[in-house]
């Protein structure tokens, strides 16, 4: 296993649930993390900024607060070792809808936004010879199960475009992995009842898990993590 200690990731979407998890992880793991949050005065609630804590405004669906972001976080520790894609929306569109409104918003925030971050992050990557890209995805990257073709849609998505990256990096020691969780204990489950919140997966698990895959040798990339909290087919 790697050590992390002092090396540099971005994680967005870290105000709470996941990305806080994931944040709060990886500073026990030793890294210094740029937090990004459309408002970034919440992100005190995940972790106070300081020498290793970066709180910085990242808002997807504005176009230049992801180079901005990235340059911030230069300036402040002058290398990127890994980027934690987490940001992302949920919201109703079905094959019958005519508004694409929610379908466009969708794509803009679960699928070009992350790949933008990506790109931007990509040639500092490949200067630590042990770069790393986490995209939260989902089960629903994997299967369909409800009538939110949007949702599903960007999340297939996400794992194409995990494994694009994986590609474009691969000789430069640039590794890119995508976590598939099923239904996640936070907020933004908090009004589903097919699943009770206590056997959902824990936001905490799954930052231990994100924090193990990151500190994984080249030689041991995992490209795909699919995570159940019950026993479901993926495909």
């Amino acid at each position: 296993m790697l050590d992390r200690s002092g090396s540099v990731a971005l994680v967005s979407g870290a105000s709470r649930g996941i990305g806080a998890s994931i944040a709060r992880k990886l500073v026990e793991d030793g890294w210094r993390v740029s937090l990004g949050a459309r408002q970034p005065e919440t992100l005190g609630n995940t972790l106070e900024a300081g020498s290793g804590v970066l709180h910085a405004r990242y808002d997807a669906e504005d176009a230049g607060a992801d180079a901005a972001w990235v340059q911030e976080t230069l300036h402040r520790w002058g290398r990127i070792d890994a980027l934690v894609n987490n940001a992302g929306v949920v919201l109703p569109f079905t094959v019958e809808d005519d508004d694409e409104t929610n379908l466009d918003r969708t794509l803009e925030i679960n699928v070009k936004a992350p790949l933008r971050l990506a790109r931007l992050c990509l040639p500092y990557l490949r200067q630590v010879d042990a770069g790393r890209i986490i995209n939260i995805s989902s089960l629903s990257g994997k299967r369909v199960k409800n009538d939110n073709v949007a949702y599903a849609m960007s999340k297939h998505s996400v794992v194409a475009m995990t494994h694009a990256l994986r590609k474009a990096g691969w000789e430069d020691g640039v590794r890119a992995s995508v976590i598939c969780p099923s239904f996640v204990s936070t907020d933004l489950t908090a009004t589903v009842t097919k699943v009770a919140q206590e056997e959902m997966t824990s936001p905490h698990d799954l930052a231990e898990l994100v924090g193990t895959v990151l500190q994984l040798p080249n030689q041991a990339n995992v490209a795909e993590l699919i995570v159940n909290c019950r026993c479901e087919d993926i495909y």
